[in-house]
């Protein structure tokens, strides 16, 4: 009976959903009282969970702080690298309980501080846009084209929307750049029958595993290539089989949850949220109307510039570093223009202002991850865990232990520095040596840095980019963990498995 009463309270949306498939109307109901709260607005409840656990981490950060001796590196004038045997340790300071505080504050004119405006005004243009997208009757008009083609073929529409996400992450190192996809992707999946979690999983944690499962990522592979004097194509056959192994987890993973809300909707992890995304999108049974196809194609036009510009942006790596300010740019210009031509300008910039207002609080989750780096820079001490772990591995003699340890490293790291790229510029010219004093291969090298990497960014709630996925699909941060935590698991044995068999072989 608790199900039955569940089910029904999705009201007269579930009278629409047939065969698994929810019919979408046209843009006539995008001005009715039910749109005028955001799609993308963040949960109250979810909203202050994360505020404490990002705040017990950045305590936790700071009283390490004081156990910990201060210590650095010498770095290399031309490089900017890491000069190995080159540490020097100071004293245990501690860092004043002041700067712990106002740390989310300090990381905006801190080195990372442009990284963090920027990625914050992406979040906040994406939130805007989409809004627009939403109000003006472009989601419905879309996604109602998408459904009709393909509405009856949903584990296809997975599989072939994770292979999308996964290959733009592991061959291009796109990551953040897909994030402009996931409302779109969401309302897809809720179209189809689905929820919330199908929506991101075929696009954020697609392209989040894509990353780690890198076959020629630039970021990751390309850089670690560069510090071990090899090819990217070195040991690239088991980096495939790596990817088509993940590939076949993940689509795996998402069919059996899809397979299960699908027989039973109530069992859906977001089927309260969804319900009230359903209610709020207004979607209903009509015919296709001349407004609708009007709409269909303005819309079809602009994610087309968009896709473009991202195929570009993957291609030309002289720009691939500025790749979220043009696609903020591109998004605000083009969501603004599509909206003009389909409602009066006044509304459009309203519609505008009220997506950017109701994402607004994820601002501050971005801050308080970024804040908890800096805390540790601050007080002088990840050069010092880096200079104990580096001496520790070189005493052991056992390949396949250092890996494992070098595994454990790089997720430790992970937890407080994301960026794959600072990373290798932190542990490679540590690492290196130690690998070429124990034979280890650049390719087992590479792959074991690629592992460990990306997994757990969506796990990890220091992650911005996983902060702002959730934040824009409304998800708590604890149903997430609740969902991908035995994928977690999963991942880690598998990949601890595919490592001894790399050095059984002696890749």
């Amino acid at each position: 009976m608790k199900n039955k009463n569940r089910s029904d309270k999705r009201g007269g949306n579930s009278a629409n959903v047939q065969n698994g498939v929810l019919p979408l109307g046209n843009s006539e109901c995008a001005t009715g009282a039910a749109k005028e709260k955001s799609f993308s607005s963040i949960n109250i409840k979810s909203f202050v969970t994360v505020v404490i656990l990002l705040a017990v981490l950045m305590a936790l950060s700071g009283i390490i702080t004081n156990f910990i001796p201060q210590g650095h590196f010498q770095l290399d004038e031309e490089t900017n690298e890491i000069i190995p045997d080159s540490y020097t340790q100071g004293e245990v300071k501690g860092i004043p309980f002041w700067k712990v505080i106002t740390a989310p504050i300090m990381v905006f004119a801190s080195d990372d501080g442009i990284t963090i405006i920027m990625i914050s005004v992406f979040l906040l243009v994406m939130s805007g846009v989409f809004n627009i997208m939403e109000k003006s009757g472009g989601v419905s008009a879309f996604i109602g084209k998408a459904v009709n083609k393909c509405g009856k073929r949903k584990n296809l529409v997975i599989a072939v929307a994770v292979l999308i996400f996964m290959a733009f992450g592991s061959l291009f190192g796109m990551f953040e750049e897909l994030v402009t996809l996931l409302p779109l992707m969401v309302v897809f999946m809720l179209s189809l029958g689905l929820d919330t979690m199908v929506g991101l999983g075929v696009c954020m944690m697609a392209a989040c595993f894509g990353f780690s499962a890198a076959i020629t990522n630039p970021f990751s592979v390309g850089l670690a290539a560069q510090f071990t004097n090899v090819s990217v194509s070195e040991g690239i056959w088991l980096r495939i089989v790596f990817f088509v192994c993940v590939y076949a987890i993940v689509v795996g993973f998402i069919l059996l949850y899809a397979r299960r809300i699908t027989k039973e909707p109530s069992r859906s992890l977001t089927f309260d949220v969804d319900r009230d995304k359903l209610a709020n999108l207004d979607l209903s049974v009509k015919n296709e109307t001349a407004s609708d196809s009007r709409l269909f194609k303005i819309y079809a036009i602009f994610f087309g510039v968009q896709a473009v510009i991202l195929v570009v942006i993957a291609a030309v790596r002289a720009i691939s570093g500025y790749a979220i300010p043009i696609l903020a740019v591109s998004f605000l210009a083009g969501g603004i223009i599509a909206g003009c031509l389909t409602a009066p300008a006044k509304k459009v910039f309203t519609w505008l202002g009220n997506g950017v207002l109701a994402m607004s609080p994820a601002v501050l989750l971005i801050a308080m991850a970024s804040s908890i780096k800096l805390i540790l820079s601050e007080s002088g001490i990840v050069d010092t865990i880096m200079n104990f772990a580096i001496t520790f591995l070189q005493d052991i003699e056992s390949e396949f232990v250092v890996i494992l340890l070098l595994y454990l490293l790089i997720l430790v790291l992970q937890v407080f520095i994301g960026s794959a790229s600072a990373k290798i510029f932190l542990i490679m010219p540590l690492a290196w040596p130690v690998a070429q004093a124990l034979n280890i291969s650049p390719a087992m090298l590479i792959l074991t840095y690629c592992i460990a990497d990306g997994f757990t960014d969506m796990i990890l709630p220091t992650n911005p980019v996983l902060l702002i996925g959730l934040s824009m699909a409304n998800v708590s941060y604890g149903k997430w963990v609740k969902w991908t935590w035995w994928l977690q698991l999963l991942m880690l044995l598998f990949t601890v498995l595919l490592l001894f068999i790399a050095c059984q072989i002696g890749y």
